[in-house]
């Protein structure tokens, strides 16, 4: 694969959920509304991702074998990120984004993320679980794997996560101040990790956890299309196709999708 070619790694994991499973059929839902035909492969800045060579489809990880699945996570995402400069994984819960970060942290030093979720996922442990998919910001900044994290969009945060937020510098910025953000610039590459449940339900109901009050899509949108950063890597988690019986949020998950390889193949030219 070239090293300018972005690799979609689907990776179909959601044994951290804390309350519905679901997320781990995401990925293939994701694809297939991607290549509705009620829509089409044209992107916001003007790139026809059915003709474009900058990204690829690669196959998903299987977790039928009995490897540890973090351990599954960190060495595929290692190998893709030996033959490319980005990856974006589609999930799965949003526990996959540890690993990940394990991986990219050993590609990339000064290394940041900008966190679109309705959480903070900063609990140390939920229901004595330190990996489950409430804890991946907890253990991605205990263990030093990037300098910044920004969050976006939060509006259920605890006052446990506050304390962790503040012991580990993360800038929250709440949905009741959205209004606030013009434009979030960085001095080194982001990761954007994309928690479907950013969105308020009206426009992604699709989600294991409804939580009135989020943003709409166009809102997350523009916030990615005027970032002042090279983005590496993205992941979209968190979508339930169990709860999407019309395609609703498949359809906005393929939206993120194609719109972030957009801006990061905008990066390439």
């Amino acid at each position: 694969m070239p090293n300018d070619t972005i690799a979609i790694l689907g990776i179909p994991f959601d044994l951290n959920s804390s309350f519905l499973r679901g997320p781990s059929l995401a990925p293939p839902r994701i694809r297939e509304a991607l290549y509705s035909q009620s829509a089409n492969m044209w992107t916001e800045n003007g790139i026809d991702l059915g003709l474009s060579q900058g990204w690829e489809i690669v196959a998903d990880l299987d977790f039928s074998k009995s490897q540890n699945a973090f351990e599954m996570i960190e060495s595929g995402m290692g190998e893709l990120l030996e033959t490319t400069s980005e990856v974006i994984s589609l999930g799965g819960d949003h526990s996959i984004t540890f690993p990940i970060m394990r991986a990219y942290a050993k590609k990339y030093s000064g290394l940041n993320i900008l966190q679109f979720d309705a959480h903070p996922d900063l609990y140390d442990e939920l229901d004595g679980d330190r990996h489950s998919h409430a804890c991946p910001f907890a253990r991605i900044m205990e263990d030093g794997l990037v300098q910044r994290l920004v969050q976006v969009g939060i509006r259920t945060i605890t006052g446990h996560q506050r304390e962790l937020a503040e012991r580990f510098g993360v800038e929250v910025i709440e949905m009741r101040d959205l209004g606030e953000v013009e434009q979030l610039s960085f001095d080194s590459p982001i990761y954007i990790s994309f928690d479907m449940d950013c969105l308020d339900p009206a426009f992604a109901p699709g989600v294991s956890h409804h939580e009135p009050g989020g943003m709409s899509t166009r809102e997350a949108l523009t916030i990615i299309q005027n970032l002042k950063a090279e983005i590496v890597g993205a992941d979209i988690v968190e979508y339930n196709p169990r709860r999407d019986p019309l395609g609703i949020t498949g359809m906005v998950a393929a939206k993120m999708l194609k719109e972030i390889i957009a801006v990061i193949i905008a990066q390439h030219s």
